[in-house]
């Protein structure tokens, strides 16, 4: 099985790649939607990061409200640190067991996890493979203030928050650019999708 790490910037594509990449028959699997489920109420998340932040952050059902959090986190290196800590453990050990599911169903499938900070927490190691979506920044500032209906100014620290693309590109075997938009795009992921089959279909190294 081959593993694949896809990450970039916020607002940069990565869902719109991610969606092609499992059209045309790859494995996926958002490490965003992992972590809502382990934050979901009754998960050993929720209880931590409520303890840590306060009941101030939930919603009247008694569920996270992510936008209240993250205002606090995306203002606070601090904070936004000490939630990774608690939330990223969770994440990994979710993603492993879906790893190991996939591979045991096609030993030869192509595995994607799409998770936006793979870089900065060092997991990006855990795979075979890293692709890196990107777009110019002017692109990427518009679409998020759009896209979230935020302010330039709160656009631009949602951004700073994150690694530099130019950094990040520095750990890619793979880049994908959506700055030229849909049709341009689909036509790198359906030649990157070909190179990793090729890359899956491989012989496996011998040790």
């Amino acid at each position: 099985m081959l593993k694949v790490g896809l990450t970039g910037g916020i607002a940069s594509g990565k869902t719109f790649v991610v969606g092609l990449l499992r059209d045309f028959g790859c494995y996926v699997l958002d490490a965003d939607a992992t972590a809502h489920q382990v934050m979901e109420p009754g998960q050993p998340a929720h209880a931590e990061i409520v303890a840590h932040f306060g009941a101030e952050i939930l919603d009247p059902a008694g569920r996270i409200d992510r936008p209240r959090l993250g205002a606090i986190v995306f203002a606070d290196a601090a904070e936004r640190a000490a939630l990774n800590a608690i939330v990223h453990p969770r994440v990994y050990e979710a993603q492993a067991l879906w790893l190991a599911e996939v591979a045991a169903r096609d030993p030869r499938a192509i595995a994607v996890i799409d998770a936006a900070l793979m870089i900065e927490t060092g997991s990006w190691r855990r795979f075979d493979q890293l692709v890196v979506v990107h777009c110019q920044p002017e692109i990427q500032l518009a679409r998020l203030m759009e896209r979230n209906g935020l302010t330039r100014e709160a656009a631009e620290a949602r951004i700073a928050a994150q690694l530099p693309v130019a950094e990040k590109l520095r750990y890619a075997n793979f880049t994908i650019d959506t700055s030229a938009g849909f049709d341009d795009t689909r036509r790198q992921v359906e030649l990157l999708y070909r190179q990793l089959r090729e890359l899956a279909a491989s012989p496996l190294p011998q040790l």
